[in-house]
């Protein structure tokens, strides 16, 4: 466990000194077993869900504050493990006193000592008193839960408290090789229990590696939230389309949109080695599409000039809809970040718009939950092209926004059709 403590405690550094939590993962030494791989991951991911709260409860037990951010990083790891995990205190308590004589620590294995044996004396009053402040009750930064606050005043809490919560696993049959109760079945089969969520989502009780999914490597089912499985319906491209997803990678809504209709699509992003991930996809399920690296605000790079009949721009943004799978995005957004998505959003629609085809479908979609880059986005988008106009989409609340709950992610989505 000392081991455990210590690369978990080196990611957090990490990831809190900027870098993002998936790419310091991709980091992990690839010789460390796959259950030390596991509880690294599973200290940082709580660490970083809970870190207002443990950031509050440290700021009790210092008599002044910490310099280096690996001690204080170490602390906040073993603060998350005695308040959130079975770990054994004492056990707890041991190994990041040794840890941090490892790191080059000695001296402060005293301090470590009396931090977390302090913590265990009186948890429930640090805990209690944590609290009473909202960045420490609801552990995300203070911007972010002012804005929720002021924009989602009924549901403000409840997404916040999604966002703390493990992320729902979530599977989208191929309705081209397998029916939903069929596949179910097949899940059953296995001994795993899950249940339908959508048109085509299955919800697994608990996650499970890829490699125990029937049919997965045969292409009959892929890993996606049910709130992303919108995006082919409400665009609900037909048959012969000449479809664009200009921000494709991975790849997910690309391949569920070929599954649903036979159609002509061309899968752009800019960033060349994701587009690996979305060849990887289409090769698993069967499907085939033109990959197209590019910028989707620059279309003289890349269009042939033949317009779209529909389009999906599922855009950059905050991606705050989507914290409890990345909850590096509470502590590495700024406030001022959301100009630069709104910024960067405007440009994409406005250079794509003029690649669609007159009465042409264009599906704007974020995973952010701030009107800044939803509900405004998509006024200024009528405001900026008269020839724009909004579609009714069924099945969501008027406004487009899909709030987070037990089971989506957060989302919105404005359909629009070019006159």
């Amino acid at each position: 466990m000392i081991g455990v403590q210590r690369a978990a405690a080196e990611s957090l550094a990490r990831v809190l000194g900027g870098s993002s939590l998936s790419a310091v993962l991709e980091d992990a030494d690839p010789a460390s077993e796959g259950w030390e791989r596991a509880a690294v991951q599973d200290s940082v991911y709580g660490a970083l869900r809970n870190l207002g709260e443990l950031r509050a409860c440290l700021s009790q037990l210092l008599h002044q504050p910490l310099h280096d951010s690996r001690l204080e990083a170490l602390l906040l790891v073993a603060l998350y493990q005695l308040a959130h995990s079975r770990a054994a205190p004492h056990a707890v308590v041991d190994h990041a006193v040794k840890a941090a004589e490892a790191v080059g620590f000695a001296r402060a294995k005293g301090l470590v000592n009396a931090v977390l044996r302090n913590f265990l004396r009186d948890q429930a009053a640090v805990i209690a008193k944590a609290h009473t402040s909202l960045v420490g009750r609801h552990s995300y930064p203070g911007w972010w839960i002012a804005k929720l606050r002021e924009q989602q005043p009924r549901a403000w809490e409840s997404i916040l408290c999604c966002g703390n919560e493990h992320p729902p696993f979530t599977l989208r049959v191929n309705r081209r090789r397998c029916a939903v109760q069929d596949y179910l079945q097949q899940l059953k089969l296995v001994g795993l229990k899950a249940r339908q969520t959508g048109t085509c989502a299955v919800t697994l009780s608990r996650p499970t590696r890829v490699s125990n999914l029937p049919g997965f490597t045969g292409g009959w089912v892929s890993v996606q939230d049910a709130g992303a499985q919108l995006a082919a319906p409400i665009l609900d491209a037909g048959e012969g389309s000449y479809v664009l997803d200009a921000c494709a990678a991975p790849g997910g809504k690309a391949a569920h949109l070929l599954e649903r209709a036979d159609i002509h699509l061309v899968a752009l992003d800019c960033n060349g080695s994701r587009l690996h991930r979305v060849r990887e996809n289409l090769t698993r399920l069967g499907l085939s599409a033109d990959v197209v690296e590019g910028d989707a605000s620059a279309p003289e790079e890349w269009w042939d000039g033949r317009p779209y009949d529909c389009i999906l721009a599922d855009v950059p943004c905050s991606a705050s809809g989507v914290v409890r799978r990345h909850p590096d995005i509470k502590w590495l957004r700024r406030e001022t970040d959301l100009e630069g998505f709104s910024r960067r959003q405007a440009d994409l629609v406005d250079a794509l718009w003029q690649t669609l085809v007159r009465g042409g479908k264009f599906l704007y979609a974020t995973c952010s939950v701030f009107r800044e880059e939803n509900q405004d986005q998509a006024e200024r988008i009528l405001s900026r092209h008269r020839d724009a106009r909004r579609l009714p989409v069924g099945g969501l609340p008027a406004d487009g926004a899909l709030l987070p709950n037990h089971d989506h992610d957060g989302f919105f989505y404005a359909l629009f059709q070019k006159d």
